[in-house]
C-alpha cells in the first residue's frame, strides 16, 4: 500500500507578498498559495503621521517590510504601480514609498512584480473600476476571512497579493495526466 508522503511547504504552497505603497499608510498583505488555493498568512498597515519628515516616514516603511519579509520569506512579491494622483506633490511621495517598498523585497533577492490599480481590481473582483469597499469584500470572501476586520490598504494590499497569484498562474504550463493528454493539448509538437 502507497501512502502519501507530505510534500514540503516550498512543493506545496508558495507565498506572495503584495504591498500598496502611500507615505502616510503603506499596506501589506501575505498570501499562501498552494493546491487549496489563497490562504491569508498576514496582514497589516505601516502607519506614518503627516508631521513626521519624509525621509523618516520612508525608514519606517522600509523597515517595517523588511520585518515582515524576515518573519514570512515570502517567495515572490507585487507591488500596485503609481497612478496618476491630483497633484504631483503626491505622485512623488507616493513614488518614493514604492521605491522603498521596492528595495525592501530586492535587498530580500525577490524582484517584484508591478500591477496597475485596475488590472489588480480587474483581477480580484471583475471590474477594473471597483470600489476600494469592494476589493475588500472580494478579498475577504476569495480568502474566506469574512468575519476578520482589516484597513483598506491591508486588503488592497491582499489583492495585490492575489492578483499576482492569479496572473503567475495563468501564464504557468498547464500539467497533463499523462502522455495522451499532453499530445491532445499540442497536436502541433507531434510529427506524423
Amino acid at each position: 500500500m502507497k501512502k502519501n508522503l507530505p510534500r514540503s511547504t516550498a512543493e506545496a504552497e508558495r507565498i506572495v507578498l503584495g504591498i500598496d505603497p502611500g507615505s502616510l499608510i503603506t499596506g501589506f498583505g501575505l498570501v499562501a498559495v498552494g493546491r487549496d488555493g489563497p490562504r491569508l498568512l498576514d496582514c497589516g498597515t505601516i502607519v506614518n503621521r503627516s508631521t513626521v519628515p519624509m525621509a523618516e516616514r520612508l525608514r519606517v516603511i522600509y523597515e517595517g517590510l523588511c520585518e515582515t519579509v524576515g518573519r514570512w520569506h515570502p517567495s515572490e512579491a507585487a507591488v500596485e504601480s503609481a497612478f496618476y494622483g491630483k497633484n504631483v506633490q503626491s505622485a512623488l511621495k507616493l513614488g518614493q514609498a514604492r521605491g522603498v517598498a521596492i528595495l525592501a523585497a530586492v535587498n530580500a533577492g525577490i524582484i517584484p512584480a508591478e500591477y496597475a490599480p485596475r488590472e489588480v481590481k480587474l483581477a480580484v473582483v471583475g471590474r477594473g473600476n471597483a470600489s476600494k469597499e469592494q476589493v475588500q469584500f472580494m478579498v475577504k470572501t476569495l480568502l474566506r476571512t469574512r468575519s476578520r476586520s482589516m484597513m483598506l490598504d491591508a486588503s488592497d494590499a491582499l489583492a495585490v497579493a492575489l492578483c499576482h497569484a492569479r496572473r503567475r498562474d495563468d501564464h504557468r504550463p498547464k500539467r497533463h495526466r499523462d502522455w495522451g493528454a499532453f499530445v491532445a493539448a499540442h497536436p502541433e509538437l507531434v510529427r506524423p
